[in-house]
């Protein structure tokens, strides 16, 4: 069964905007690259990095914790380190999160915009090596059906922005919903092979307006009052790497 890729995005800060890519390289046993870099602690997670371990992401300023966080549009340069973020009525912010300094920075930054919504204290945490802050102990990489999400709008009778699914592909050419079943299927996503290890479990994260930041429907509900679930995405697991870009074939094997 195949179709095409019609968007790929990263996440570089957990909780926070997605970047559009053209095309990545996909490593075997890794996450999306540049995915989940960084995560911000609302309060101490207990998250050790010389042992990282799966963390709840509501230790995090997360959408499903604090819908607030769309209020900030960010941008990564994976090259310099350097994360950019701005607000409406805020001055912008621009800083080095490989260095305490550049963390800092936007640890204040983020505190001021989120105000009383934060627990707080916030911090700056990085994954360290291959670890990344996803959601899921094995969410290495996620694809949505786009036919799924407008199956979705048409039973609500309104829009669903695809982007509330923050996931890291998004494919055109399925029949909405099929991805549910195919735990375990071999894939072929552009030069890359996986695995796909399970559907995505959603959460209030969808909830939010990724433009306006309200909290404006209720999906998970809806998910399940339509179609007995609350699933929208699957898994995957890199078993042979490669490159993979916008337009290119994934085609269940």
């Amino acid at each position: 069964m195949q179709a095409r890729i019609a968007g790929l995005y990263r996440h570089p800060v957990k909780g926070f905007t997605p970047e559009r890519l053209t095309e990545v390289e996909l490593v075997a046993g890794q996450c999306f690259p540049c995915d989940r870099l960084y995560a911000v602690e609302d309060g101490p997670s207990g998250f050790d990095p010389a042992a990282p371990a799966h963390i709840s992401k509501m230790k995090f300023t997360v959408l499903a914790k604090i819908p607030q966080v769309a209020k900030a549009r960010t941008t990564y340069d994976e090259a310099s380190g350097v994360f950019s973020a701005r607000a409406e009525g805020r001055s912008d912010f621009s800083g080095d999160l490989r260095g305490a300094e550049g963390r800092r920075g936007f640890e204040t930054w983020l505190a001021d915009l989120l105000g009383d919504e934060a627990g707080g204290p916030l911090r700056v945490v990085e994954g360290p090596g291959d670890y990344r802050f996803m959601d899921s102990r094995s969410g290495y990489v996620s694809i949505v059906n786009l036919a799924s999400v407008r199956d979705l709008e048409a039973r609500l009778g309104r829009p669903v922005d695809p982007l509330r699914f923050r996931a890291n592909l998004y494919v055109e050419g399925w029949p909405a919903w099929v991805e549910n079943d195919w735990t375990g299927r071999a894939m072929r996503v552009g030069e890359a092979r996986a695995e796909v290890l399970k559907p995505i479990v959603r959460c209030a994260a969808t909830h939010v307006d990724p433009v306006t930041s309200e909290r404006d429907i209720d999906l998970v509900k809806a998910l399940f009052d339509n179609y007995g679930h609350m699933l929208c995405g699957i898994y995957l697991k890199v078993e042979r790497g490669g490159a993979v870009a916008e337009g290119d074939e994934v085609a269940v094997v």
